[in-house]
């Protein structure tokens, strides 16, 4: 399994500590660094916020040398479809091919509220999601008049996020590389991944990978965990503990029983990014699982 940080941008991630948190994931030999595309805060509350998602990615591009970057997910609620193919390409190229594109269709009411973003039901956000994946495979592929290409050959990745449902498997099935699931039990990762490589195989296509994104916490003892669970309360206004919290080698195991259930790559939310030293345990749980 391999292992990628992701940090929740909207919870205040100024620049410094976006460089910091970057380069310590390409110290710690991680997979990538992944963000999420809100404006608005969900865990602390104003006055965080986030810096724009692709306008961080590409900065970092141009300070990394080896880490993959994304976002988990860019909502097609508010990022028109061919600024948002643009700015997957200028990462692209920026980061020598090292960009992923995370898509959904949004479901955060509160950035498109503060920022005057239309939200619409369900089925017209899911409708535009699907005609921007279209699009953005188009733009990046075929179409004679859009350039420049992406670096990546024939595109860059990209990772669909859900809960399995019909809808965003068939798109998945259509136009990604990947399914994303968020914070799923081990018996929802088994079941989830078995219905996304059905559809993969009911398509005549190759399977996608299957990974997931879950909320995480390290420690080398459990004083350690015992500290960085204070801090994650202190930090959030929320009720809500990590699904993943213990010693590297406690979590080691839980990842390796979702493994046996198909999930290939693990996005693990770091939301007290104020502690950069964490980042370093990540690639120790990294190495535990290569292991």
């Amino acid at each position: 399994m391999r292992i990628c940080l992701m940090i929740e941008g909207q919870e205040g991630v100024s620049w410094e500590q976006w460089l910091a948190l970057a380069l310590a994931a390409e110290q710690a030999e991680l997979d990538g660094l992944f963000r999420s595309d809100h404006y608005r805060s969900i865990h602390r509350g104003d006055p965080a916020g986030s810096l724009d998602a692709w306008a961080t990615l590409a900065a970092l591009a141009a300070r990394t040398s080896r880490i993959r970057l994304g976002t988990l997910v860019s909502p097609t609620s508010f990022r028109p479809v061919s600024v948002l193919a643009k700015s997957v390409v200028t990462v692209d190229e920026i980061s020598g091919g090292r960009v992923e594109l995370g898509i959904g269709a949004g479901w955060f009411e509160p950035d498109h509220d503060a920022y005057g973003f239309p939200f619409g039901t369900v089925g017209e956000r899911m409708s535009e999601f699907e005609r921007q994946l279209e699009e953005i495979n188009r733009q990046w592929t075929s179409a004679d008049d859009v350039w420049p290409k992406p670096v990546q050959k024939p595109r860059p990745p990209i990772i669909v996020g859900g809960g399995a449902k019909p809808r965003s498997v068939r798109a998945a099935v259509a136009f990604a590389d990947e399914y994303n699931t968020v914070v799923p039990t081990l018996e929802q990762a088994r079941e989830r991944c078995a219905i996304v490589r059905e559809a993969a195989v009911a398509a005549g296509r190759e399977p996608l990978r299957f990974s997931m994104m879950t909320t995480c916490v390290l420690g080398r003892d459990e004083g350690e965990v015992r500290d960085r669970l204070r801090a994650w309360d202190e930090s959030s206004k929320i009720d809500h503990r990590p699904e993943l919290a213990g010693t590297v080698e406690a979590v080691a195991q839980t990842l390796r029983e979702y493994e046996a259930v198909g999930v290939e790559r693990a996005m693990l939310q770091h939301l007290h990014h104020e502690d950069v030293e964490m980042v370093e345990l990540l690639g120790e749980l990294a190495r535990a699982l290569a292991d």
